[in-house]
């Protein structure tokens, strides 16, 4: 479960299913081998990435989320039926900024419903748009990441720079050799040469970022702010919780406190980056 794969220019939140529940060991084509797909894990996972989704002036330096700027981020665990025990399926994500609370950009695609958070058909409208392989719903989308996360993870925070494909998938147009006008290939404003691994550890053998105030509780409880901009209609979204049950259906305002959610970041990339603080 990535919960936040982000740089000053593009940010992105990605659960990645497995077919199998616990550490487990892999062999032959079950170690995707011969194709990625073939793998126990769904290796691109179903991503909210704001600029990807067509709002590119929600995440940034100067932007809606000003990333030159200290910020909070928060990740909301939904259920099928508000209790401890439901079936996982939406994660929500919303921003904390100088007391303002900013829920998270909708998307802005030809075709696409204008999604706010992460649920099945979410993943599968975008998979459908881009063109993408849906082996997130292969490997049993958000119910099994659910059961994972049931089963217990760790917190892992990271700087770190990608030697297969220079982080290109986060914040630039990617694949390369793709047509950058088509829907989804454009996640940030990076270019396409930047986030080579042996110059970001020459130019940037300093950086570094600060986690701090991580919090975990139910929705409401881990963050203070005012509404920037107003919450998420309700409708399609499913309550739940992963945190205290309650018996209120509807979508999470700034201030409920009705689900389990994590407040908490996690840096995952250098290139085009800066170093700042996170809170």
């Amino acid at each position: 479960m990535d919960i936040w794969e982000a740089n000053q220019v593009s940010a992105a939140y990605t659960p990645h299913p497995c077919s199998v529940s616990g550490q487990t060991r892999c062999s032959g084509e079950d170690c995707a081998i011969n194709s990625r797909y073939d793998g126990l894990c769904d290796p691109d996972g179903c991503d909210f990435n704001s600029f990807r989704m067509g709002d590119t002036t929600f995440y940034g330096e100067g932007k809606t989320v000003d990333t030159s700027k200290k910020f909070t981020v928060v990740t909301q665990f939904l259920t099928n039926n508000n209790s401890t025990t439901g079936t996982l399926s939406e994660i929500r994500r919303l921003y904390v900024q100088n007391g303002q609370v900013f829920q998270n950009s909708k998307v802005n695609i030809p075709g696409m419903t204008a999604y706010d958070s992460i649920t099945d058909q979410f993943c599968s409208d975008q998979k459908t748009t881009f063109g993408d392989t849906n082996n997130f719903a292969t490997k049993g989308g958000l119910a099994a990441m659910g059961k994972a996360m049931a089963n217990g993870m760790v917190l892992v925070m990271s700087v770190w720079d990608d030697h297969a494909a220079s982080m290109l998938w986060l914040d630039s147009a990617y694949p390369t050799t793709a047509d950058a006008t088509k829907p989804g290939i454009k996640r940030g404003t990076c270019a396409t040469t930047s986030g080579v691994p042996t110059d970001i550890e020459t130019s940037e053998a300093n950086a570094s970022v600060t986690f701090s105030n991580i919090r975990f509780g139910a929705i409401g409880s881990t963050y203070t702010g005012a509404a920037a901009n107003p919450p998420p209609p309700t409708g399609p979204t499913n309550p739940g919780t992963t945190s205290t049950p309650s018996s209120t259906a509807g979508a999470p305002a700034a201030t409920q406190t009705k689900y389990g959610q994590w407040y908490v970041g996690i840096m995952e990339s250098l290139l085009c980056m800066l170093n700042y603080s996170y809170s």
